[in-house]
């Protein structure tokens, strides 16, 4: 199993576990962990998208450095660039409800917010984003992340709960 899980692509809708599993995966693999929130945004208010060369570059940088890694995102034009050097690709294609929550529940991201505060002004946003997951067609939706799977050569993936297993789970 690690020669599989040395280079890894998770992908999926905002709240569904992107960044838990990757960090459970980097400890438990000891591979280095790229959010791609971290370097694919302009500090400017409000946040700009970076150039997708200038997130490349740094991607490219972030691979040369560490041999082994996951990398986690949204963002279906990065991973798509990323997918040809990963050996694994994990799609978290959970329900909108359930991201809702989990996005809802989320503790303090600082590496994305000066405060809790902040934060949790940006949910309403956040939430209504989510909800569109599976109507969008940008870089970020549904049938982007779905493309990006069918397309990975090598070992997949994909985390689907249902809402019947949500609901058995709550009994």
């Amino acid at each position: 199993m690690q020669a599989l899980v040395n280079k890894v692509i998770i992908f999926g809708n905002s709240g569904s576990g992107k960044s838990t599993l990757a960090k459970r995966m980097a400890m438990e693999h000891n591979l280095a962990h790229l959010d791609l929130d971290t370097l694919a945004w302009e500090a400017t208010d409000p946040p700009t998208r970076k150039p997708i060369s200038q997130s490349q570059k740094s991607l490219e940088l972030f691979m040369a450095k560490n041999p082994c890694w996951v990398i986690e995102g949204c963002y279906a034009d990065l991973l798509s660039w990323v997918a040809e050097h990963a050996k694994q690709a994990i799609f978290m294609n959970l329900p909108v409800a359930l991201c809702q929550k989990n996005a809802s529940d989320r503790s303090w991201e600082p590496h994305k917010y000066h405060s809790k505060a902040e934060q949790d002004a940006n949910l309403p946003m956040l939430l209504d984003w989510i909800a569109a997951y599976e109507e969008r067609t940008d870089e970020f939706s549904y049938q982007a992340h779905l493309r990006l799977y069918n397309q990975f050569s090598g070992n997949q993936h994909r985390q689907q709960i249902t809402e019947n297993q949500i609901q058995q789970n709550e009994k």
